[in-house]
């Protein structure tokens, strides 16, 4: 069984702000499949630190807008 990971992200709130962008677009952004975007947005995944700048850049949004660390000032707000 995997383990969850402690990060969150906006992922999901981001492409619909978007316009409703889709799993598989942002997955053909970034190079990977729909699944891995799935299991990313489900937390069932952490993506690698340059998967993670990708979908930063995807969204044109700084990192810290996208993933959350538990206790980081992004909770705080």
């Amino acid at each position: 069984m995997v383990k969850p990971t402690r990060v969150t992200n906006s992922i999901r709130a981001l492409r619909f702000a978007r316009g409703e962008m889709t799993q598989a677009e942002l997955a053909d952004l970034i190079g990977v499949t729909r699944q891995t975007v799935i299991a990313i947005e489900q937390g069932r995944y952490s993506p690698s630190l340059e998967m993670a700048f990708q979908i930063a850049h995807a969204f044109k949004v700084p990192i810290d807008e996208v993933f959350h660390y538990p206790g980081s000032e992004q909770e705080a707000r």
